[in-house]
């Protein structure tokens, strides 16, 4: 166990042995990741004190409208944020993950981050609710296909069909793709217990995700360093590094 878990309160410490204990006993379970864990990583989260690149948000960049302006600049930024990604590993918090699928009959996870680590530490059972940056989708022919290459061969980058490629992720102002938001809410509507890691609650359709699962009874965990809105719904509500804390509840399981 970390330093940063060491030092907990009787509160703290009762509420990691609680949530050990729904874990371990429930048979359908349903964990939502967002940038808190991949942060922990070093994983920036290009928002907020310091999160400009050049002189844009990613507000100004990760938009359609962005990319049929300049797309050529938007692929320099998604290019930059490749490079930086591409090096990091998964952290404790992504390998408890890994840890609890293999122990729960049925297990999903649906993470909001779009940088792969969840895949990279060994999750299967896993839902990209904003896609990843590592695959490139054709504008014309819908081709899509996985790219780690860092740096891009050409930017931007074009498909066998001669049309541009686009980062296979989800742009402000589109819709999550279909598949993956039933396929979670599906999950979420049948599961025991939620697990939320690492994430404000404040991006829909996600935030719902935990409070839909409550409403069916799921017992909710949260982890975040934080306070957030789900804060009051969670049955338990941990504040510190996800590294920490959930591999001492997984490891109590």
């Amino acid at each position: 166990m970390s330093e940063a878990s060491i030092d907990v309160s009787r509160t703290a410490a009762e509420g990691i042995a609680l949530a050990a204990r729904r874990l371990r006993e429930a048979r359908r379970l349903v964990a939502l990741t967002g940038a808190g864990i991949s942060a922990e990583s070093g994983v920036p989260t290009f928002r907020g004190p310091g999160g400009l690149w050049r002189q844009y948000r990613p507000e100004d960049l990760a938009t359609p409208d962005a990319f049929a302006r300049d797309p050529r600049l938007v692929w320099e930024w998604y290019a930059w944020r490749r490079q930086v990604i591409a090096p990091l590993r998964p952290n404790a918090a992504h390998r408890a993950l890994v840890a609890l699928e293999k122990r729960t009959p049925e297990f999903l996870l649906a993470t909001q981050n779009v940088d792969g680590l969840h895949g990279t530490a060994g999750s299967a059972r896993v839902v990209e609710l904003h896609g990843t940056i590592w695959r490139l989708r054709c504008t014309s022919c819908a081709h899509t296909r996985e790219d780690r290459g860092v740096p891009l061969a050409e930017i931007p980058p074009r498909c066998a069909c001669g049309a541009l490629l686009r980062p296979g992720v989800v742009w402000f102002g589109e819709a999550l793709p279909e598949e993956p938001v039933t396929r979670a809410f599906e999950a979420a509507r049948e599961a025991e217990a939620v697990l939320v890691v690492g994430t404000s609650s404040l991006v829909y359709p996600a935030a719902a995700l935990p409070q839909v699962a409550r409403a069916a009874g799921a017992f909710v965990i949260e982890i975040n360093p934080e306070p957030t809105p789900l804060t009051p719904l969670a049955d338990v509500s941990l504040r510190g590094p996800a590294a920490a804390l959930l591999p001492a509840i997984v490891e109590g399981t």
